[in-house]
């Protein structure tokens, strides 16, 4: 990525100069680690003290924050939201692909916009839709029906099952597959007999898909993740399920099917949430917690258990066995003390 005056940068991320304007940004680092013609950040506190060290050429920080006079600034009300839109500015993340390899097989009915871009060894299926500037890393699969909406990236080794449908501007990493069957069996006499997964994934604009991701289809209707989405590694979104939009779930979450979580919610890494069960909007759960019954409230919510030393958590083991023999016990003695 070009490299970009200090004022240009304002400009884009709509934030106010302080100092040479005319001074050229190469890159973005920590106030710890940047190096002269980088830009660094102030978003925490604790970190002010380092303002006054930085090799950084300039800094991103809030309106009240005091700027060492050898440092030029970008001045914004959310610094790390500032901080964010200049790294994107400033990125040298590699694409994918460039051009479209020799080695890629292209179905003869599969439509591709302006600019695709298409790597090593990846196999377009019949009447797949790659709008305009989408880009598919080396070893992907695309498979028959599939639509990807412009300006979506997706990193090798990417399988999305058929009629599946991507939106504009996504990003999905490497290994993550999309549309496999959902877990849906029907039990006769002790025998399994598997349910034909009919529905698809859809999947809106601008969200972002972590790498080992598996997103099952729906039964019969769709498995939907809404616009602005995000979603971290190796989580697993079973079949049906529904996310509303600008939710974002970390790192090895399981949902199961057709569960419903709202808008703007924060879900903690390797959290469970039961299958059939509703999540309002604006809903945050901590990491490590299990999720067995609607949340119909906004708020923050856990219910994982601290690690603890060994041996006192032998004895709170033991201790919680004892719960019920001790709730009855109570509740024996409150009858037997009542009037």
């Amino acid at each position: 990525m070009q490299a970009k005056t200090l004022q240009q940068l304002a400009d884009a991320i709509g934030a106010e100069v302080r100092g040479n304007g005319a001074m050229t940004i190469a890159g973005v680092g920590t106030l710890a680690s940047a190096q002269p013609g980088q830009i660094a950040f102030l978003a925490n506190e604790k970190y002010r003290v380092q303002l006054e060290k930085t090799s950084a050429s300039a800094v991103i920080v809030a309106p009240d924050v005091s700027v060492p006079d050898h440092l030029a600034a970008l001045v914004t009300a959310n610094p790390y939201a500032g901080f964010a839109r200049v790294a994107q500015l400033l990125d040298t993340t590699p694409s994918p692909a460039q051009g479209i390899d020799a080695t890629a097989q292209i179905a003869d009915s599969a439509k591709l916009g302006q600019n695709v871009h298409i790597g090593p060894n990846t196999i377009i299926a019949e009447n797949v839709q790659l709008a305009d500037n989408v880009v598919i890393g080396a070893g992907c699969y695309i498979g028959p029906g599939v639509i990807i909406g412009a300006g979506s990236r997706l990193w090798q080794h990417v399988v999305i099952y058929h009629n599946c449908v991507i939106g504009s501007e996504c990003l999905i990493h490497s290994g993550t597959v999309i549309g496999a069957d959902g877990f849906g069996w029907a039990n006769e006499r002790g025998k399994w007999i598997k349910i034909p997964q009919l529905g698809r994934v859809v999947i809106g604009d601008r969200v972002d898909i972590g790498a080992s991701t598996t997103i099952d289809r729906g039964a019969l209707d769709d498995t939907i993740i809404s616009n602005g989405c995000i979603i971290d590694n190796q989580c697993q979104i079973a079949h049906n399920v529904f996310i509303d939009e600008d939710t974002a779930i970390a790192g090895c979450t399981v949902l199961a099917g057709s569960c419903r979580i709202g808008k703007r919610c924060l879900i903690g890494g390797a959290t469970a949430i039961n299958g059939h069960i509703e999540i309002c909007d604006d809903v945050q759960i901590s990491g490590f917690s299990m999720v067995i019954k609607e949340i119909s409230e906004p708020g923050i919510y856990a219910s994982g258990i601290p690690a603890a030393p060994h041996r006192e958590w032998r004895r709170n083991g033991a201790r919680f066995r004892q719960l019920d023999d001790l709730f009855q016990r109570v509740k024996a003695l409150e009858k037997k003390a009542r009037p």
